[in-house]
């Protein structure tokens, strides 16, 4: 089987849902149903964002905004956030601002194509968010200084990346993935850079334990493996997989949130500036 890289397959599902509003929401809903991070990342917004939005208008940075499923979730959950959305894809941006036109209409969003090792707005936000970014940046560190000049006094940052774990998954002929400049992150490595970069960690938890992974390979590693190897014809095998896999796999991923877990192969830190 052939190497996998993110980017064209999700270039390639960036096309198909480009034209149509609803086969895009279809998709953002298959990502938060399919992709166990975001069940961990929607849990700490859920906790962390209900208590800001409840003080009044909040800010939110969503640094590395990819398809923009976390803005359209942000958006629908919270009523007082006003969230800038930043990426270096400007097709990516472009499409959403097309699903999101109404919400800009607003001023509840803005999306601006951005690096990040550039980032530079001091003390604009209540939160910065950046889902599974940092392991594709080499210089990490600076990214996270410049996120944390970026946060109000008392801020918080949410991030979520691959472990040191998810080596296996990172080597050999069925890597997953070649664009990332690190394998991942331990729990120690966040604690010494978030510090370094000036934020103290509040919270690191692995993601993605056995059972995570185990439903992981089953809906998304041997799919992507199927789809990059045949393509349009792995479909129709793909559904009939999916609906002998889907129900187990989701079990195993509600138990996997609820376990204490000492490894992983994604990890998660939430941080707090000052």
């Amino acid at each position: 089987m052939s190497r996998i890289a993110y980017d064209p397959v999700k270039d390639r599902f960036a096309r198909i849902i480009r034209s149509s509003r609803l086969l895009r929401t279809l998709f953002y809903k298959i990502l938060d149903l399919f992709f166990l991070r975001s069940w961990y990342i929607r849990r700490v917004l859920r906790r962390e964002g209900g208590r800001l939005d409840g003080e009044g208008p909040w800010t939110l940075l969503d640094a590395g905004s990819g398809f923009g499923q976390y803005d359209r979730f942000i958006l629908r959950e919270f009523d007082r956030v006003l969230v800038t959305a930043v990426d270096v894809k400007e097709d990516y941006l472009e499409d959403a601002r097309r699903y999101f036109r109404r919400e800009i209409r607003r001023g509840r969003i803005t999306l601006n194509q951005a690096d990040l090792l550039k980032l530079n707005s001091p003390d604009a936000y209540d939160f910065v968010l950046c889902v599974d970014v940092l392991e594709h940046i080499e210089e990490d560190v600076r990214v996270m200084r410049n996120i944390a000049g970026a946060l109000k006094e008392d801020g918080l940052f949410l991030m979520h990346s691959p472990s040191i774990y998810s080596e296996e998954d990172a080597e050999g002929e069925e890597s997953f993935v070649d664009e990332h400049a690190r394998t991942g992150y331990s729990e120690e490595d966040l604690r010494v850079k978030l510090r370094e970069a000036g934020l103290e960690p509040v919270e690191i938890s692995y993601t993605y334990g056995r059972k995570g992974h185990r439903a992981w390979e089953w809906i998304i590693k041997y799919p992507m493996l199927w789809m990059t190897r045949w393509r349009l014809w792995a479909l129709p095998f793909m559904a009939v997989w999916y609906l002998f896999v889907l129900p187990p796999a989701l079990l195993l991923m509600r138990q996997d949130m609820e376990e204490e877990k000492e490894w992983g192969t994604g990890i998660y830190a939430l941080a707090r500036k000052g």
